[in-house]
């Protein structure tokens, strides 16, 4: 069974490369917009039995890419493919994976529903924000596969940055996994800065145990959306002495002038992947994609 690759709107650059990873063929997908803003789509050539690997993102406009994502996998599946294989590198909708009020949509639940019903037969996607759920079993009944980018992050920056024993910081709890990682991958040591509320305008950051003065630091999270978290730990940790402060992320979303936010806090570099393009989507995600499909 022959494997092509299809990109959507959001994500073509990355399809390209990945179908050279692969030495698969790209297909040619018409994409466009009637006045009224519906997509249509059209993939050409013959699909019947094929194993379809449709690339497309969730970033910015999500809605518009999922559905765009809905229509590729059905229109494959009509016209015979025998597999579709999903590679989701920006997972939308993964913050909601709770009903924190009542009457509150699931939309992690809602979207993983969609992506099965059209007919996807298995989802690959890239460090996913998933904060509750701890299995993806628990998310999709197809098969499904959390990638992580963070070894492809630490070894940018082992080989790019001249940093003399990197610090690598989690922001949060949360981040521990990714800077845990990063950290034995660099052969280093990581932290967790951990928040302490002092009022209710007023936060205190600090690190639980290791000292910051006079180190080189990555800041590693897999998301930076507004900046704000990560300018607030860089603030916070130049103030403890820190020297070089390098901010690290597998999706780069930087919306609301987040990257003025961060270089203004005192950041030497900022660096993402191209799970997102971006001005700083710095590393390749294309190899470990493609290393998954095989």
């Amino acid at each position: 069974m022959s494997k092509v690759i299809i990109g959507g709107s959001s994500s073509y650059v990355l399809a390209v490369k990945i179908a050279r990873e692969l030495n698969a063929p790209l297909l040619t997908t018409e994409i466009k917009k009637f006045p009224d803003g519906e997509k249509y789509i059209r993939i050409e050539g013959d699909l019947n039995g094929v194993d379809a690997v449709v690339v497309q993102s969730m970033y910015l406009n999500p809605d518009e890419y999922l559905m765009e994502y809905f229509l590729m996998v059905e229109a494959l599946k009509d016209s015979g493919a025998k597999k579709v294989t999903g590679i989701i590198p920006y997972f939308a909708y993964a913050r909601q994976d709770k009903r924190f009020n009542p009457g509150e949509a699931l939309s992690l639940k809602t979207v993983s529903k969609l992506i099965e019903t059209v007919g996807t037969d298995q989802i690959f996607t890239v460090d996913m924000h998933l904060h509750r759920v701890d299995d993806m079993r628990k998310i999709f009944k197809i098969p499904a596969k959390n990638l992580t980018a963070i070894p492809d992050i630490a070894s940018y920056i082992g080989a790019n940055l001249s940093l003399q024993k990197p610090l690598i910081i989690g922001p949060d709890e949360e981040a521990e996994q990714w800077a845990k990682l990063a950290a034995e991958q660099l052969g280093t040591e990581y932290d967790v800065l951990e928040k302490k509320r002092l009022s209710s305008t007023e936060v205190e950051i600090t690190t639980r145990e290791i000292e910051v003065k006079n180190r080189d630091i990555v800041i590693i999270d897999d998301i930076i959306s507004t900046g704000g978290t990560i300018a607030k730990t860089i603030e916070t940790l130049k103030k403890k002495g820190a020297k070089k402060i390098v901010a690290a992320c597998t999706h780069p979303v930087l919306v609301d002038n987040a990257l003025k936010k961060i270089y203004t806090a005192g950041a030497y570099t900022v660096i993402g992947t191209t799970t997102i393009p971006s001005p700083i989507s710095v590393v390749e995600i294309a190899g470990t994609l493609a290393k998954a499909l095989t």
